[in-house]
């Protein structure tokens, strides 16, 4: 688990900084470092929606001189409009686990036991499971990086099957008497509220808004990041209001130039000459 204080949870290794120059074939970030460049791994799996923008600053973590890793570098973070954001997607689950350690979470203070990774259902491991004495809380953590002008926090950026298979499961504890939540984790401070996104996945927010309907509880944990860690701000709102997916296409389409990632070769060089630096 993270060292936690009362105000900041450290970053688990020192970080570098460094100009973001480009994301290649999904899991490659090229970062200059000084007057050299690096290819650092790119743990997010998305889109990464508005955040491929070469010329902002990043942080990478360095992996230790004996690791046999290819990839010596990790993408940490990301600064977007003067706002720094978490990029690392295995963080959250540690971010979650000593949040919820340190009994800050309504709801989830008073088990005497969690456990990491422990299976359920067809072929799953759920994040955390707190244990009592006389009952269970199974929690999915779920990383939100992406914010729109209208203040919220939309999850997913992007089809995810395993995410609305993960909540089936969820809904599945509920109906067996026991308690299930999703735990989202926002990794920077501008967000209000979050809200499961129509408009990137319909088939996860129906979903979330059935696991609700449930029992199944939601609740996001906030972050302001930086440098030196990330400062726990306390939980937003989750809303399952109805809104029509056109509300926010437009803030997507906007966003259309800084997402995804570009394929090595002669074809991606050419998009990237293209680019101009955004900071």
């Amino acid at each position: 688990m993270l060292l936690f204080s009362t105000v900041l949870i450290p970053h688990p290794k020192p970080l570098i900084e460094g100009t973001f120059l480009a994301r290649y074939d999904r899991f490659i970030a090229t970062v200059s470092i000084g007057d050299i460049e690096v290819d650092a791994h790119c743990v997010n799996t998305g889109r990464m929606e508005g955040l491929i923008r070469p010329g902002s600053r990043a942080w990478v973590s360095k992996v230790p001189d004996d690791s046999p890793r290819k990839l010596r570098y990790t993408l940490e973070l990301l600064e977007i409009d003067d706002v720094i954001i978490g990029v690392n997607t295995m963080l959250p689950n540690r971010l979650a686990e000593a949040v919820v350690g340190s009994k800050r979470v309504q709801g989830m203070k008073r088990y005497s036991k969690m456990s990491r990774e422990v299976a359920y259902g067809e072929r799953s491991r759920i994040d955390l499971l707190l244990e009592g004495k006389h009952s269970r809380h199974w929690i999915e953590v779920k990383n939100c990086h992406l914010v729109y002008p209208d203040g919220g926090a939309y999850f997913p950026d992007s089809v995810s099957k395993r995410a609305s298979g993960h909540l089936e499961e969820l809904v599945k504890k509920v109906d067996a008497g026991e308690k299930a939540s999703v735990l989202f984790v926002v990794q920077r401070r501008d967000g209000a509220f979050v809200r499961p996104s129509s408009l990137h996945d319909p088939v996860f927010a129906r979903a979330a808004r059935d696991a609700h309907r449930a029992g199944v509880r939601f609740a996001a944990l906030h972050f302001d990041v930086g440098v030196e860690g990330f400062r726990y701000l306390g939980t937003l709102p989750v809303s399952f209001k109805a809104y029509s997916p056109e509300e926010i296409a437009p803030f997507r389409e906007a966003l259309s130039d800084s997402s995804g990632w570009l394929r090595r070769g002669k074809a991606g060089k050419a998009k990237l000459s293209q680019q101009t630096p955004r900071h």
